[in-house]
């Protein structure tokens, strides 16, 4: 009886563990679209050629605007943005959200700045307990991706 209860409870473990390892293993892309929150953001990669380079080695550091973020913007303003035509400036304003090399929390909260893969500096600062970027607010950090990891805002940041 003892035997079998410690089977099941090691079957257990393995299949968590698994799990874990499986996320793990997902780059920045595909955990961001697995989150179900960041639909916006993922058409914008594709509509902007930058899906292939966040599935790359990397590392990177992407503060991501979920779609509710993506919603605060003025009406348009994110169909203009995917139009081809629009293609440079929205390329612009994605690697504005993404910094070289895997930033975790614990160093972004010791940071008064950050060079973009844009080339423009975001602020980096903290508001009443809060960790923000320029003027987003993160609101969930470290999900560690496989090629770096995402922390998650509550705004668009733009360029400057």
């Amino acid at each position: 009886m003892k035997i079998t209860y410690l089977i099941m409870a090691f079957t257990m473990l393995l299949s968590v563990t698994t799990t874990a390892l499986a996320a793990a293993k997902k780059d920045i892309v595909d955990t961001a679209v697995a989150a179900g929150d960041f639909k916006t953001l993922a058409a914008a990669l594709q509509a902007a050629g930058l899906v292939d380079t966040l599935k790359g080695p990397g590392p990177f550091t992407v503060f991501a605007p979920t779609d509710e973020a993506f919603a605060k913007l003025p009406a348009g303003t994110v169909e203009e943005l995917l139009k081809p035509e629009n293609k440079e400036k929205l390329v612009a304003i994605l690697t504005y959200h993404v910094v070289a090399g895997k930033v975790m929390a614990k160093d972004v909260a010791g940071m008064t700045s950050a060079k973009t893969v844009n080339g423009k500096s975001v602020t980096i600062s903290t508001q009443n307990g809060d960790v923000m970027v320029d003027n987003a607010r993160v609101v969930k950090a470290d999900i560690v991706a496989s090629n770096g990891v995402i922390h998650v805002i509550d705004s668009v940041i733009l360029p400057q």
